[in-house]
């Protein structure tokens, strides 16, 4: 929960239960069998490239902080789950638990990739580290704000790579899942590079600029186009984007001129036309010539009707002449990908002695096996692009993880050393005190621009982009080997 999303209604009550009841039963066990306050480490990462492309863009992280800090079990919660019943018809969950958990206070540390950073697949982009109970806790909750986020700011990110040099405007909002789909979408996409949004509660929250002129019904609420340009005009002659496609784009357009002729006569510029329907390419292009044949050479073709990044591409292809985009429905339900598969899970555990034991979860798919210990992404930059990540376990005190070996294939190896990096995943927590200063939003967005330019654009492609190298430092690579191997003998 972003801190300015608090001023919602639906966040001034705890959100606590925001979590899948599994968490708490085992949250529950963890109490039983005396080892909840036993340290342990999770880390959030994911597995398939979003949208079969080259990259991801890191989001979520100042609204998970938010859930975070605000974190309680209220006395309704608590009520609450005192009247489940197991399949006995006995409490679910007995008093003294439910005392416990009232009784909670965040004592983790968290590190986590700062937001607008780029992220490929088995990295992890987020870590928690502290009491087990605590840190199974905040799963659920980890994983839907961050998931989706991440998810959206991506595909924002590959439309703006699309339309580039062009701005794009996030204009989802009535199609969004929901109202906090709405809002964390709006958020997302303006990390990922879109320039605005439609969504005025969004443009209060995160002060995210915001665009809109007005739509068809105005158009249709009078006898005649021409009037409804001209009224629109007189009342916002500073803000006067005309939507001209109600009827018919050409006519449409040659009425925008002659209102904006008079417009001008007053010391007033026609800002645009937005075009919603049609051959966008062939339309937008004799648009252009009307527009400019009058003197209107700045004013702006602003284009939507379910735009995505390859649509916008191939329009590009065709020399449409549109220069500015807004992009709906496609962009905040991410499209193409219904969800980012995220996944949060143990990777290391301190026995009764107190020493680190590492976990790794098996599983008959190999993508599927996780990575074991207290997990460090290092990525490597020549000075142009990045080169290069290297996932390395601190417990292994290496001095300078530098050579890897790719995820699936052995055969694929780097070394790295001498080349300048970075290790990412960042303080956020320590002991569960907050000791990282949020930029604005403003800057994130800059700073995924920024990381997007150090990729080549080989790996930006939307088809077969080139992969990125992410592997496993050497040493933790031979460790997860055997592991695995011992658990197969088991």
């Amino acid at each position: 929960m972003d801190k300015k999303i608090a001023e919602l209604h639906i966040y001034r009550e705890s959100l606590a239960l925001l979590t899948d009841l599994y968490q708490l039963t085992m949250v529950y066990g963890y109490w039983k069998a005396g080892i909840a306050e036993r340290q342990a480490v999770f880390h959030l990462n994911f597995r398939k490239w979003p949208f079969k492309g080259g990259f991801a863009i890191a989001a979520g992280l100042e609204s998970a902080v938010g859930f975070i800090q605000s974190l309680k079990f209220s006395e309704s919660d608590l009520s609450y789950l005192g009247t489940l019943k197991d399949n006995r018809g006995e409490p679910l969950f007995e008093k003294a638990f439910l005392d416990f958990l009232a009784s909670f206070s965040f004592s983790c540390d968290v590190d986590a990739m700062e937001e607008g950073s780029l992220v490929f697949p088995y990295e992890p982009f987020l870590r928690v580290r502290g009491p087990i109970w605590q840190a199974q806790l905040l799963e659920s909750a980890l994983l839907n704000l961050i998931n989706f986020q991440t998810l959206i700011a991506t595909k924002a990110a590959r439309i703006c790579l699309s339309a580039h040099p062009d701005p794009v405007v996030e204009f989802g909002m009535r199609r969004a899942q929901g109202i906090d789909g709405a809002i964390a979408a709006s958020r997302a996409a303006f990390i990922g590079g879109c320039e605005s949004t439609s969504d005025v509660i969004a443009g209060k929250l995160f002060g995210i600029p915001v665009r809109g002129t007005h739509a068809h019904s105005w158009v249709m609420a009078f006898d005649e186009e021409k009037v409804a340009f001209e009224t629109f005009a007189n009342i916002m002659p500073a803000n006067c984007v005309m939507l001209i496609d109600t009827y018919d784009s050409i006519q449409g357009a040659k009425r925008a001129v002659e209102v904006a002729l008079s417009l001008k006569e007053k010391g007033f510029e026609l800002s645009g036309v937005r075009l919603d329907s049609g051959d966008l390419a062939r339309l937008s292009i004799e648009i252009r010539k009307i527009l400019d044949n009058a003197g209107f050479y700045k004013a702006e073709i602003m284009a939507s009707n379910e735009l995505d990044e390859y649509l916008i591409q191939d329009l590009k292809q065709q020399g449409a002449k549109i220069s500015i985009w807004g992009v709906g429905t496609s962009l905040v339900t991410g499209r193409g990908q219904s969800a980012l598969d995220g996944v949060y899970k143990l990777s290391a555990i301190q026995d009764e002695k107190g020493q680190w034991q590492p976990k790794l979860k098996l599983s008959e798919q190999t993508a599927k096996v996780t990575n074991p210990g207290i997990l460090q992404v290092r990525r490597f930059f020549d000075g142009t692009f990045y080169t290069g990540d290297v996932v390395y376990d601190e417990l292994d005190q290496i001095k300078d993880p530098s050579k890897g070996i790719d995820h699936f294939d052995p055969n694929h190896q780097r070394d790295f050393t001498g080349v300048e990096h970075e290790d990412l995943l960042k303080p956020i927590f320590r002991k569960g005190k907050l000791v990282y200063d949020f930029p604005e939003l403003p800057l994130i967005r800059s700073r995924a621009i920024q990381e997007l330019q150090r990729l080549p654009s080989s790996m930006e492609r939307f088809t077969n982009p080139q992969p990125y190298f992410s592997g496993l430092e050497k040493h933790l690579y031979q460790k997860k080997l055997k592991i695995i191997a011992e658990m197969r003998k088991k």
